[in-house]
């Protein structure tokens, strides 16, 4: 049963889209992954004298013949097939660990640049478990996996070969009993694939779960619902196990089905050669040397079975990842069109995206013409034809009743969101036209729900502006009334907020979110209900601050306190996605209906 928290089933990613992908993790370790090849040649060679070197040991037994030489010559086969082939699986660890660095280096630059519907469309969870889970998968597909298949490719043939010599016929029974069981390990592989990706998406569910109760903690507390919740928990946990005990069991039908062909083909090499024998057609040491051999076909069969499970088990993961990779992102270097394609390098784009605060050009100006917006096609309309002016500097106030598109306003001129019809344009340009990173550099934004990162409070304080200055966070603190707060934490600035701001109150947060806005020097302040859990005196002394900042720049409020919109210089009164009045305070006390009746409440909360 698919519950709310389960993603619709994704659409099968094609074989050759994989193939690409794997090539894609694969192409950057090539050299790497050819020296973990050659050694483990070297190591498959050296144990496939030792059949020979043991062949030779008989036959001196047989005729009484010195056998030390044969004995160190074993000895050393032994010793240093060994020590190569842990070389080579050092080197293949090694590199496997770095391709899922650089598959995480790229996924996580890609993600942090996702669109903003994107990431409302998608579990975050879900997200989560791409990066730390499916690409741990990449680490045998890409590197264990090509070795294997090339070496035991090569090391299966090879010893075919060898005992073709020895003895055509006992190979035949012996090719015939291998090719009848591999048939049968074929048909397992589309099912270990198929139980894999379901393990792997139940993993994404538990990330997801868990992401929701952490980030509800209180109200989960609250609200007495801790059994509930692990109980959801315990379900996605339980999934997850069905699928990996499913796809362990077909793993494990297809490993033991290589001991099962060995103990086969030998019992039918056992019988048939010991009649060969008897028979004067092979001899004695021929047979040993050929039962040798065929035991030693185990390892090059395991090594071929291990990279097709493998393969089918990176398949699911890689694609997971691709789609991933599939989710539209945004491009911060220019003012084109959303980028769809691959992911750039994740340090150029993290130094594209880190643009420093600027306050050139004084304040900004915003026009909306004719705006329309919608969420998505199947969802009713946010804005219809939405259209006022701002100069630059002052404040604008933007009220109405709750729906009415207020919030989505600021969504629009961050660039969050794109309109789909009219234009907003900043400084007379189109949003669509600036480079993202110069955009949003010029402004501040203080959200609804002020969001407080983990980490210390200088750390959220800077967040916005890294470079900021001693002196500059100093003045920031007393505007924005943190500094009292600052002077009671035991370790001031350096003191860890929680996660989420835990340790702060939503007051505090508010406030930390206004320092955050101000030391950017914005040339344009949004500011969503940005005092809307400030007590009266912090309440009082912030707005004092706003009145300020307003004199500098443009700061554009939306507010529902009648005592922060009697300060602006314009209010925009919007209700059912359109702009319905737009004048000073008592302007629209006097010709506005619905703005007279939210004022007469003393508070514009709705209507």
């Amino acid at each position: 049963m698919t519950t709310a928290l389960e993603a619709p089933a994704a659409p099968a990613v094609p074989a050759r889209q994989v193939w690409r992908a794997l090539y894609t993790h694969f192409r950057p370790h090539r050299a790497a992954v050819a020296l973990g090849a050659v050694l483990a040649l070297i190591g498959a060679a050296s144990g496939l004298a030792q059949p020979l070197a043991a062949k030779a040991l008989v036959d001196r037994l047989g005729h009484d013949e010195p056998i030390a030489s044969i004995l160190l010559v074993l000895t050393a086969l032994v010793v240093f097939g060994t020590a190569v082939e842990a070389l080579g699986s050092y080197v293949l660890e090694r590199t496997a660990e770095s391709v899922v660095l650089a598959a995480r280096r790229s996924l996580i630059g890609r993600l942090l640049r996702l669109r903003l519907p994107e990431v409302e469309k998608t579990q975050p969870g879900d997200l989560m478990s791409r990066i730390t889970s499916d690409t741990t998968l990449l680490r045998a597909v890409t590197t264990q996996s090509v070795v294997s298949a090339a070496t035991g490719g090569l090391s299966f043939v090879a010893t075919l070969v060898l005992m073709g010599f020895m003895d055509p016929v006992l190979l035949g029974v012996t090719v015939g009993v291998i090719v009848l069981i591999g048939g049968a390990v074929a048909v397992l592989m589309p099912r270990i694939a198929a139980a894999t990706r379901r393990s792997q998406e139940a993993v994404g569910r538990i990330s997801t779960v868990l992401e929701r109760a952490f980030g509800a903690f209180r109200t989960i507390k609250a609200s007495g619902a801790e059994a509930r919740e692990t109980a959801v928990v315990d379900a996605a946990a339980r999934d997850a196990w069905r699928h990996g005990v499913k796809s362990a069991k077909w793993q494990s039908l297809a490993g033991s089905s290589i001991g099962l062909a060995v103990q086969v083909s030998f019992l039918a090499v056992l019988g048939i050669g010991g009649a060969r024998v008897a028979s004067g057609a092979t001899t004695i040491s021929s047979l040993i040397a050929f039962l040798l051999f065929l035991f030693y076909l185990i390892e090059p069969i395991s090594k071929l079975v291990e990279a097709a499970t493998q393969f089918q088990v990176g398949s699911a993961a890689v694609s997971r990842i691709l789609e991933a990779e599939a989710l539209e992102v945004e491009e911060p270097d220019t003012g084109a069109a959303p980028d769809t394609g691959a992911a750039p390098d994740a340090g150029a784009a993290a130094g594209a995206g880190a643009a420093a605060p600027t306050d050139g050009g004084g304040p900004a100006s915003v026009v909306f013409e004719d705006v329309s917006f919608r969420y998505r096609d199947d969802l009713p309309a946010v804005h219809r034809g939405v259209s006022f002016e701002v100069p630059g500097r002052g404040m604008t106030a933007f009220v109405g009743p709750s729906g009415a598109g207020k919030t989505t306003l600021f969504g629009l001129i961050e660039r969050f969101y794109e309109a789909t019809g009219g234009r907003v344009l900043v400084d007379g340009r189109d949003v669509r036209e600036w480079p993202l990173a110069a955009l949003r550099a010029s402004i501040g934004y203080v959200e609804q729900d002020a969001p407080v990162l983990s980490g210390t409070l200088r750390e959220n304080l800077t967040f916005a502006a890294p470079d900021a200055g001693e002196e500059e966070i100093r003045r920031v603190l007393v505007r924005a009334r943190l500094d009292a707060l600052v002077e009671r934490l035991p370790e001031g600035l350096e003191t860890v907020v929680g996660h989420r701001g835990s340790k702060l109150s939503g007051g505090e947060r508010q406030r930390v979110a206004i320092a955050r806005a101000l030391l950017r020097r914005p040339r344009l302040l949004l500011l969503d209900e940005a005092t809307s859990q400030l007590d009266a005196v912090n309440e009082l002394a912030l707005r004092d601050v706003v009145a300020e900042v307003a004199r500098e720049t443009t700061v554009l409020v939306v507010a529902h306190r009648l005592s922060t919109v009697t300060l602006a210089d314009r209010i925009v009164v919007m209700e059912a996605g359109r702009v319905r009045a737009v004048g000073t305070h008592a302007e629209l006390v006097e010709g506005d209906e619905l703005y007279g009746e939210l004022a007469a409440t003393q508070f514009l909360a709705t209507a």
